[in-house]
């Protein structure tokens, strides 16, 4: 019995490693797009004859339209199925790389990267709805942790790519190597979608046109876009503020940052591998633990702030951490109403953007005046405060709520 059980769960595995892979393409496409700007800015303002925050509009512009298009265009995913919105989405994604090739001008470069945000907006939730949907019933999180290694390739490998490109040829040629990964992962999309939807669950429009905003309105949604809020404001927050403090207050070179990143994409990466025991035991039991071991992290980075050595190795225990809370968050609002998936994904998108946003801006003056060590343990109260909240939201609707998690 175990052995047949064994070889249908193998043969599930390779069923659905294209479309995992063409996922994680899309992911890390849009992960390096948003976060190759830093890197290569000087260069693109060089070239443009502009200073480097008029091209890092161009990042908050792509920032701000991806927000928007979750929160707005996210309901075209329960309509029109994720497939076609993820396809459609991706097009345009590729089109406003080439247009970003071809820029003559910064306004000309913001507006392009606007347009490809609003595109992202509804890729992000379009790849989180179609993992859940392609995925063998009672392996949502392993497969979505495989997807969500998209954003460790985006950090480690893909700025690394995009720095090498740009040093080698040239910053265009940056957004024209992008264009053909998002053209190669829309046209992987499209033969995909003509496979048709056999063993696929809740695939295809839906007869109502739903809302993002009315779906917050869903038992079991807000709580978990509040721990969404919470991952993401206390990440950027303090991510943010590592690199001035590493070269600064530890008088480290500006590449003693790059280690740092890849150690916590590595334990990003690595936590896939533990996936799985989120669908073993449910997102309910495990999330408030995740979200109070997350926050004992930053207490951690906190603690070893005067130690470079020690913060390259909470960093990679940060990684594991932030990919398993990531991971619950994303796969329990999957899990709340498969008919408005998309919606609810798109919620938890824009939230994220907005929550990047309100990281950097409110620990700013904390950084300022009372510097990193500060800002890791105030993040370490969040996640500890957001632990508790949902540990008792869920501790009072046990065998209540509608929420299928």
């Amino acid at each position: 019995m175990n052995d047949v059980k064994t070889e249908v769960n193998n043969a599930e595995s390779h069923s659905v490693a294209r479309p995992i892979a063409v996922l994680t393409a899309s992911i890390a496409t849009l992960g390096v797009n948003s976060l190759g700007f830093g890197p290569i800015a000087s260069r693109i303002a060089a070239d443009l004859g502009v200073t480097v925050p008029h091209i890092m509009m161009a990042a908050g512009s792509y920032g701000i339209g991806t927000a928007l298009g979750a929160l707005f265009l996210s309901f075209l995913i329960d309509r029109r199925g994720s497939r076609t919105s993820l396809a459609g989405s991706l097009f345009i994604v590729a089109l406003a790389f080439v247009l970003s090739a071809v820029s003559p001008n910064t306004a000309w470069l913001i507006a392009v990267q606007g347009i490809a945000g609003l595109a992202a907006g509804v890729a992000l939730p379009a790849i989180y709805t179609f993992a859940a949907q392609i995925a063998p019933r009672g392996r949502e999180s392993a497969i979505l942790g495989r997807v969500l290694f998209g954003w460790t390739i985006s950090m480690v490998a893909g700025v690394v790519v995009v720095t090498t490109v740009a040093e080698l040829a040239h910053w265009r040629w940056v957004f024209g190597f992008l264009a053909v990964v998002a053209a190669s992962a829309f046209g992987m999309v499209l033969r995909m979608a003509d496979a048709g939807d056999s063993g696929m669950r809740g695939v295809g429009p839906v007869a109502a046109r739903p809302s993002p905003l009315t779906a917050a309105r869903i038992p079991g949604v807000m709580p978990l876009l509040v721990a969404c809020f919470a991952i993401m404001t206390t990440f950027y927050g303090t991510y943010g503020y590592l690199g001035d403090h590493i070269h600064h207050a530890l008088a480290r070179p500006l590449t003693a940052t790059g280690l740092l990143a890849m150690m916590y994409g590595l334990g990003f990466g690595m936590a896939a591998f533990g996936d799985h025991y989120i669908d073993r035991f449910g997102v309910r039991r495990v999330i408030p633990w995740c979200f109070a071991l997350l926050g004992l992290i930053y207490g951690g980075l906190g603690l070893a702030s005067a130690s470079y050595v020690g913060l390259v190795l909470a960093s990679f225990l940060w990684g594991v951490l932030n990919h398993f809370a990531l991971n619950l968050v994303v796969a329990g609002l999957s899990a709340i109403d498969p008919v408005r998936r998309g919606s609810i994904l798109g919620l938890n998108s824009a939230v994220t953007y907005v929550a990047a946003s309100t990281g950097v801006i409110i620990f700013g003056p904390v950084y300022t005046f009372a510097g990193f060590q500060t800002v890791a343990l105030v993040s370490a109260v969040f996640m500890v405060a957001a632990a508790g909240f949902l540990g008792i939201w869920f501790a009072r609707r046990t065998g209540t709520s509608r929420e299928a998690i």
